[in-house]
């Protein structure tokens, strides 16, 4: 890595943790480094975020490896969100090409207490095909580009939870939408879902503590969870938290 410039850090982001360790990143190292974090652009207003922030995708696997060298970065990371499997593929496919550094940071999974009523399914697809035979009142919070299949799950009611208000009617007959951001409580999740009288959560193992109170919560009110299994994550290195991620770029780096 070269000694006369800063070094390039380009965070693929727009998660809670891309956001924490550009944060981490700025407090420790902002004379020293050069910080990018590229969003997907699929939250309509992200927060504030240090350093330079560019928005949108990079063409495929050939756009990415031209932005690496073109931009001239030293490492990569990949911390976008855990069901983002094709941008870790190509981002993963883009640092071999590029020859760069690249590490992996995902949220931990959530865990599994034996008291849970998990029914874990590999796709959306197959969410939406059971929930029409174990539901009638549904708690729906895959995000906004996955909502399309539950159109078929038959009669059930769905209130559907957005970050962002949608730019077109969803695709079900019955449904309420509520617009709000995490992190969420137990006491305010188990209220919502009594509220609405829901009989089954429906949601992605995405993990984290942002969103981890609905699954707290579900489980205290004995209601079943309908879970969509995390795809299998690139090979090669990977933390959970901002201080392994930090290690690893003094690692690679240099940094101090």
């Amino acid at each position: 890595m070269s000694t006369e410039r800063r070094p390039h850090i380009l965070i693929l982001g727009g998660t809670g943790e891309a956001a924490a360790l550009a944060r981490a990143i700025d407090r420790e190292w902002s004379e020293a480094v050069r910080l990018t974090s590229s969003l997907a652009g699929r939250v309509e207003k992200p927060g504030p975020l240090p350093g330079h922030v560019r928005v949108g995708g990079f063409g495929g696997v050939a756009g990415l490896v031209a932005y690496l060298r073109d931009e001239q970065v030293d490492l990569l990371i990949d911390a976008t969100h855990p069901f983002a499997d094709r941008i870790s593929s190509h981002a993963r496919q883009a640092a071999e090409m590029a020859g760069l550094p690249r590490l992996g940071f995902a949220r931990p999974l959530w865990r599994r207490d034996p008291v849970d009523r998990w029914i874990e399914v590999e796709t959306v697809e197959q969410a939406a095909r059971a929930a029409g035979d174990i539901s009638k009142r549904a708690f729906l919070t895959v995000g906004r580009t996955e909502i399309a299949p539950f159109a078929q799950s038959g009669d059930v009611w769905f209130l559907v939870r957005l970050v962002d208000p949608p730019e077109a009617p969803l695709p079900l007959q019955n449904h309420e939408t509520v617009i709000a951001r995490g992190p969420f409580t137990v006491a305010g999740e188990r209220e919502l879902m009594l509220h609405h009288r829901i009989d089954l959560l429906i949601t992605k193992a995405s993990g984290g503590a942002a969103t981890e109170a609905k699954i707290l919560a579900a489980r205290e009110a004995d209601i079943p969870v309908l879970m969509v299994r995390r795809p299998r994550p690139e090979p090669g290195r990977r933390v959970s938290d901002v201080e392994s991620a930090m290690a690893w770029i003094r690692d690679q780096s240099g940094l101090v």
